[in-house]
């Protein structure tokens, strides 16, 4: 199987999954940087906005296919850098809750 075609399945199958009024946010190198305040407005805005899930993808080993880079409404980086799926995950897990602690006053980040 070429890169293409597995990207073009891997994008297919993400695109089933999908449901009307869905918010995609990929998380791709050309995707815009935040800093973690940055971020965690941003995540507020989209909360009060998007009607229904906020979605965040992962690219598989070759990345997105076009179909799902049509698709996506928004596009987030965590680094101009390539890093593998085990460690976006646990950066994106870990901005996540970043996020959610700054929004809530807690002490998790200090500026």
């Amino acid at each position: 199987m070429t890169f293409e075609k597995q990207k073009e399945l891997e994008g297919s199958q993400f695109l089933s999954l999908l449901q009307p009024g869905d918010y995609l946010v990929l998380l791709d190198e050309h995707g815009r940087e935040y800093t973690s305040r940055e971020y965690a407005s941003y995540i507020d805005k989209k909360m009060s906005v998007v009607p229904k899930r906020i979605l965040f993808l992962i690219g598989g080993p070759y990345g997105f296919s076009a179909d799902v880079y049509a698709r996506a409404d928004d596009k987030v980086s965590f680094s101009k850098m390539t890093f593998s799926h085990e460690m976006i995950r646990l950066f994106f897990v870990e901005q996540l809750y970043r996020a959610m602690t700054i929004l809530k006053g807690e002490p998790y980040h200090h500026d």
